[in-house]
């Protein structure tokens, strides 16, 4: 199966994450416009060299040198990316930190570990317009 939908921004330091998300988004789910950084240095930069917008960022929060509050912030405010989908994927899941990220503006959460039995329903819930505060 494979479905073009939204282009997907994922941002993660650690090799292991991003390669469980990568085959969770394209291989399982069939998407087809995925794209991975590996870091958030020059985040700005690298961003406006990508072909288009993408509609949903997902976002580490815990990485260098930039973090993902960081991230969101640069994103927020840019006019083009502003009012893009931005979920955070994190380990830091306890109570205060859900309202930390709600806070602060992400759009929702996906907490890690990554669960490959719930995930593909948590995004295609992020599709349908539902608001994800995912705690494993």
């Amino acid at each position: 199966m494979s479905k073009s939908g939204p282009h997907f921004l994922y941002v993660e330091d650690d090799l292991m994450s991003r390669k469980v998300l990568e085959v969770l988004l394209i291989r399982v789910m069939g998407f087809t416009h995925v794209t991975i950084f590996d870091n958030s240095e020059n985040f700005m930069d690298q961003l406006r060299l990508l072909p288009d917008v993408p509609g949903i960022f997902l976002l580490d929060i815990q990485m260098r040198p930039h973090d993902g509050y960081e991230v969101l912030e640069m994103l927020r405010n840019d006019p083009i990316y502003q009012n893009s989908i931005v979920i955070a994927l994190t380990a830091n899941v306890m109570a205060n930190d859900v309202q930390q990220l709600q806070s602060v503006g992400f759009d929702g959460l996906i907490g890690k570990p990554i669960m490959k039995d719930i995930f593909p329903d948590l995004i295609e819930k992020i599709l349908s317009g539902e608001s994800v505060w995912y705690v494993p």
